[in-house]
């Protein structure tokens, strides 16, 4: 065999790459693409089949237990319960790409409508939570790690068991019963005084910004005694989560080798923890604040039930109490999409703040 025989397939292979004109970029963009396509359709497979799970028969609850059985079926039809379960699931997933999600039995208006109109309410309540929980818990966190064993660290490992053992509908009813009936120091439950309500024009939705944009100071101030309280009872799961995790990250960069010679090199113990320690574990705290902030979505149930906020947990809870499936659907799907979208939005952060992760 000659020389040129030998050299021969790797002059073939070396040719391969090059017969590729698909960027980088593409091959990503397609991965979220069909990644997001999958997951929605599996949300919505699993939300459909549920819903035709659960012992409510949705007939019943439109007409009511004392109809006849000629207005139950005209009902059953037009719902289109009588075609097969693959031709519903087809219905099904066309009405929800479209965002109609039917109407609401207990509140008479679309469905969609209604999420309009509540949505607001939960994203400026989880804001606020998801707020103080960064900006308190990342501290603790941060110095119970640097002073591990210390008062500091003790103090902040109570926090964090408080945060996961105590029940938020009791933590609620004990701030309302202090602060609100005897102390009289934050609003009650609801967003706002009766006196307040319908003063300010309904522009985003988002209480505390409408009363800004339209110079109403004593509507502010009332949104903001009320939203407080409810804020920072969702906040304190969210500052247990949060300051827990961030300790356990500060500890296993104190540890490194890395922050041993920056200090032998002169550096300030602050100036490295800040400018070493705590940036590695940047993008890692970008994914728990993330992650507690879809969870202050879709878990302020209990707070909002307990406050009376007229909020999308509340609105969940209504819908599961009247049987209404149409509305716990779509509050379903929601959450879902909510936990789809912070998780893509994190994996485009993660590019922008960790080169390696390209």
């Amino acid at each position: 065999m000659s020389v040129t025989d030998v050299n021969q397939p790797r002059e073939t292979i070396s040719r391969r790459p090059e017969a590729s004109k698909i960027p980088p970029w593409a091959w990503d963009a397609w991965r979220i693409v069909s990644s997001v396509a999958v997951t929605l359709l599996g949300l919505l497979a699993l939300t459909f089949f549920i819903g035709r799970m659960l012992p409510i028969d949705p007939v019943i609850a439109i007409v009511g237990e004392q109809a006849d059985a000629s207005t139950y079926d005209m009902v059953y039809k037009q719902l289109g319960l009588d075609k097969p379960l693959y031709v519903q699931f087809l219905y099904f997933m066309g009405d929800m790409l479209r965002g109609e999600f039917g109407n609401a039995l207990f509140t008479g208006n679309k469905v969609s409508a209604d999420l309009m109109r509540v949505f607001p309410a939960t994203i400026e309540l989880a804001t606020i939570a998801i707020t103080i929980g960064v900006f308190v818990g990342i501290p603790i966190g941060v110095l119970a790690a640097v002073y591990r064993g210390s008062p500091i660290d003790h103090f902040a490992r109570i926090i964090g068991l408080l945060g996961y053992s105590v029940p938020t509908f009791w933590s609620g009813l004990m701030g309302l019963v202090l602060f609100y009936a005897i102390l009289g120091w934050v609003g009650g439950p609801g967003r706002l005084d009766v006196f307040y309500i319908d003063i300010v024009d309904r522009v985003t939705g988002l209480l505390l910004v409408d009363a800004l944009i339209a110079g109403e100071w004593e509507v502010f101030q009332n949104a903001v005694s009320h939203i407080v309280l409810p804020a920072s009872i969702l906040s304190f799961n969210a500052i247990a989560f949060i300051s827990r995790l961030t300790r356990s990250f500060m500890l296993a960069q104190l540890s490194q080798e890395y922050i041993l010679a920056a200090r032998v090199k002169g550096l300030s113990k602050w100036k490295v923890i800040r400018k070493h320690a705590f940036r590695n574990i940047a993008v890692q705290l970008l994914t728990i604040v993330a992650l507690a902030y879809a969870i202050l979505l879709e878990g302020a149930v209990v707070t909002e039930t307990v406050f009376a906020w007229p909020g999308f947990g509340r609105y969940l809870v209504s819908g599961l109490l009247a049987g209404d499936m149409n509305a716990v659907l779509a509050c379903v799907l929601i959450v879902g999409i909510i936990f789809v979208s912070i998780n893509l939005i994190c994996d485009l952060l993660y590019r922008i703040l960790d080169p390696r992760t390209k």
